[in-house]
């Protein structure tokens, strides 16, 4: 029997393979596309995601093939400087899905991972013991648990019958990958003019000589998983901007729309939703595969650790509990940007208002974080102000924090020497080191670099370990 089965090899789906693995979990990708797509979804990583490919050790490798812009302006496209978050890296890394989902493929099969390409979930079913999973080829596989990272049409959330509510698309947007003909001192002017009253419109030059066209849309699609036509594309360039630019030769071609949906449930039984499968909102400041990836990282260690027999009671169903009110305010913060995307006199003056507000460092760090995801904190009730937060890398005397955390097991940074873990020591590692960015005398934290708790007392310290890593080994 397997470990558990993912259904979909997006960065969802991969980097939760890859987080099990980690820990001897056995897992199988399941993907219904035979090929990956060289659709460029999303374009790049913000700061926790990527203090999530430094923890690891994947960081250096994500670098070399992106860009790093400053965080500034990523709200609603307003253009304000870079604040100061509390992050090692306050940057985003513009790097094009594509690249994002090979990375990912590479680190997943490096560990072990199996990923099955054109083969489509058709049905499932579960008891207390297994989930029974169908394919589309008639055969059948059974695991211990299954995770729908499929997607925002996931096949697994409704085969589990799970509501998925929300708000249908109102405007949709077209995106391609072409060449043009205009001179860049045209495509400048119209675009500069143009984007006075329409935000999304535009088209960037990429390092291949080709460019990425983005203009609204005529209407809404019934079916936007078909591809709009090249056709369809200069008629909106010309409708919108007076000129199609001479588009030409697309590499490829794609719609999204400004849907909002979150499902009700994370998990029924031995299934649960991650990523897209779990919510989608408007694309509006970069948010979906970077929440998806997060959604990952969290599920992953309690998975395993379910599987591996250690995991308490309460552990897997905290994976809702910290997740879904995550995403419910990314699809509150993509709805207010789409808001103040439309042009109109209503929402310019809102938009104008703002702007005069994240003059305000405050203002200006508060909706950055939400883009960024640098202040979520998990309510992990009574406890230190730190406990829940995510301790950002620190340089400890034997170098980085996030250089000890390249397995996925819990941590106890302990500066006094005094404490002990012992009971827990297949599960936790304890380092005894002194860090000046350290504002208490220990933390310890979870695989996913949340702290669980903080301070020197022993009896807290070991309600925590109790708590999140299960009872200890005499």
């Amino acid at each position: 029997m397997i470990d558990v089965i993912v259904a979909g090899a997006g960065p969802t789906g991969l980097m939760l393979a890859a987080e099990l693995r980690l820990h001897g979990v056995r897992v199988v990708v399941l993907e219904k596309e035979a090929e990956p797509t060289e659709v460029v979804r999303a374009l790049g990583l913000h700061a926790r995601s990527i203090e999530i490919m430094d923890q690891r050790g994947l960081l250096e490798q994500f670098l070399a093939l992106g860009t790093q812009h400053p965080v500034g302006g990523f709200f609603a496209a307003i253009p304000k400087s870079a604040p100061t978050l509390d992050t090692a890296h306050g940057y985003v890394l513009g790097i094009p899905q594509p690249v994002t989902d090979r990375l990912l493929t590479e680190h997943a099969l490096e560990l072990g991972a199996e990923i099955r390409r054109g083969t489509a979930v058709a049905g499932l079913s579960q008891d207390d013991d297994e989930v029974r999973v169908d394919l589309a080829d008639g055969t059948r596989l059974r695991a211990r648990y299954l995770v729908g990272a499929d997607g925002g049409r996931s096949t697994v959330r409704k085969l589990l019958g799970v509501d998925f509510p929300g708000e249908p698309a109102t405007v949709e947007t077209l995106l391609g990958e072409v060449e043009l003909t205009a001179s860049p001192e045209t495509l400048a002017a119209v675009t500069a003019e143009v984007r006075k009253t329409h935000l999304r419109f535009g088209a960037m030059p990429l390092a291949s000589g080709a460019y990425r066209v983005i203009v609204p849309a005529a209407g809404v699609a019934e079916d936007r998983a078909v591809a709009p036509t090249l056709d369809e594309l200069k008629r909106q360039l010309i409708a919108v901007g007076g000129t199609d630019f001479g588009v030409h030769s697309p590499r490829w071609l794609s719609r999204f729309g400004d849907a909002t949906r979150q499902a009700e449930r994370y998990r029924v039984g031995r299934v649960f939703l991650a990523g897209d499968a779990a919510h989608i909102h408007p694309p509006t400041g970069g948010q979906g595969l970077n929440l998806g990836i997060q959604d990952a990282f969290n599920l992953g260690w309690k998975l395993a650790a379910a599987i591996d027999g250690w995991a308490p009671a309460a552990l897997l169903d905290s994976y809702q509990a910290e997740r879904h009110p995550v995403a419910a305010d990314v699809l509150v913060n993509t709805r207010a940007q789409m808001s103040l995307m439309v042009l109109d006199p209503g929402a310019r003056a809102v938009r104008a208002l703002l702007a005069e507000l994240m003059d305000f460092d405050e203002v200006n760090r508060h909706l950055t974080e939400k883009i960024t995801a640098t202040a979520i904190r998990y309510d992990f009730g009574v406890g230190h102000e730190l406990v829940g937060t995510r301790l950002r890398d620190v340089m400890l005397k034997r170098g980085r924090l996030y250089e000890l955390t390249r397995k996925g097991r819990g941590l106890l940074l302990d500066e006094t020497g005094l404490l002990a873990a012992t009971g827990w020591a297949d599960r936790v590692d304890h380092v005894v080191d002194v860090s000046e960015d350290l504002d208490v005398p220990a933390v310890l934290l979870r695989p996913d670099g949340h702290i669980a708790w903080a301070g020197d007392d022993q009896r807290e310290l070991s309600a925590a370990l109790s708590r999140w890593f299960g009872a200890p080994v005499s």
